[in-house]
């Protein structure tokens, strides 16, 4: 992987920039959200908003203290979502980046299904998925992506994987020497490596992420058995879609008694 994103958590100061510039530059449309006594806006992920701040409300020494986090595609090299695609719609570019060709797409959901970071998103109205591209139309002509170019307090960074890396582990080094015992660099190995790593000063799971997040069993079955026997098995695809949403049941459901057990 060539190209990678650092975003640095302790930096972050929720101003939003990124996920102005991800709707401007990718050219998508707002959303119409209601309050839900919170500060995020939109409170999710969806077909039309690739990257948000998500706000983390905690207590710290009788004080609140907030956390943020921005969402988005995290381009991970062993991509779940790639293995799983029956029409090669969700693919890996040489820069690391994983794309959904629109035109490829069926809407199997199979992705959706699949993602560990619950990051695609199916558009029902289209019969499309739709995620984070990594701003593939700038990178691959040599430009910054549209998020780590306006973010204000340089909290994202983009460049050249192994440099990111480097920067993580020193700025981990640092946090961990003013106060942040907790603090880690989330992406560097996880799934083989992340295209989007994270400088955490707290616990992945405070933020949401899975603590080790893994391809689940479905995948890998689906990949080496039921995949290659498709052109054979009319009903493989129906059965690993099948297979798919059994096995994440358990896989999610032992994620949240986990973190539930770290707690």
């Amino acid at each position: 992987m060539a190209k990678a994103m650092l975003i640095d958590v302790s930096k972050c100061t929720a101003c939003k920039g990124c996920q102005v510039a991800c709707k401007a530059w990718n050219e998508l449309p707002a959303e119409k959200t209601e309050f839900k006594g919170t500060y995020e806006n939109p409170l999710s992920l969806s077909p039309t908003t690739w990257t948000r701040v998500k706000f983390i409300e905690m207590a710290e020494n009788g004080e609140v203290k907030w956390l943020f986090l921005k969402t988005q595609c995290l381009h991970c090299t062993e991509a779940t979502c790639v293995k799983v695609c029956p029409t090669g719609a969700a693919h890996k570019t040489e820069e690391g980046a994983i794309l959904i060709d629109k035109e490829k797409c069926t809407g199997c959901k199979y992705c959706v299904q699949n993602c560990p970071f619950e990051i695609p998103k199916y558009d029902a109205d289209e019969n499309k998925v739709f995620k984070c591209r990594f701003c593939f139309d700038r990178v691959s002509n040599g430009l910054t992506p549209a998020c780590a170019l306006t973010c204000p307090p340089g909290a994202v960074r983009f460049g050249e994987r192994d440099e990111l890396v480097s920067l993580g582990r020193d700025r981990v080094s640092a946090l961990k020497a003013n106060g942040n015992p907790n603090a880690k660099l989330y992406g560097e190995t996880e799934l083989g490596g992340l295209g989007v790593m994270y400088v955490l000063p707290e616990k992945a799971s405070i933020y949401g992420l899975p603590k080790e997040p893994r391809v689940p069993i479905s995948v890998v079955l689906w990949e080496d058995i039921l995949k290659p026997l498709g052109p054979i098995l009319g009903g493989a695809a129906v059965a690993a879609f099948a297979l798919s949403f059994l096995l994440n049941i358990g896989y999610k459901h032992g994620e949240e008694a986990e973190e539930g057990g770290e707690k």
